[in-house]
C-alpha cells in the first residue's frame, strides 16, 4: 500500500483549534518534523484540513 510522508512546513500558531488538534492526531509537533502514514481516507481528510501546514509525498 502507497505511503504519505507528511512533513509539517507551518507554524500551528494562530490557526484555529480543530488545525492544531488534527496536526497532533498526525502525530506533527513541530515544523520541519516528518511522519509516515499509510494512504487512507482518514488520513486524506486529516491532511486536506491542514493542506496550508504541511507538505504531503507518496512514497512506497
Amino acid at each position: 500500500m502507497t505511503r504519505l510522508k507528511v512533513t509539517q512546513t507551518r507554524s500551528e500558531i494562530g490557526g484555529k483549534q480543530n488545525q492544531r488538534d488534527t496536526l497532533r492526531s498526525l502525530g506533527l509537533k513541530r515544523i520541519g518534523h516528518v511522519v509516515i502514514k499509510e494512504d487512507r481516507p482518514e488520513f486524506r481528510g486529516m491532511v486536506n484540513t491542514v493542506a496550508h501546514l504541511v507538505s504531503v509525498e507518496e512514497v512506497d
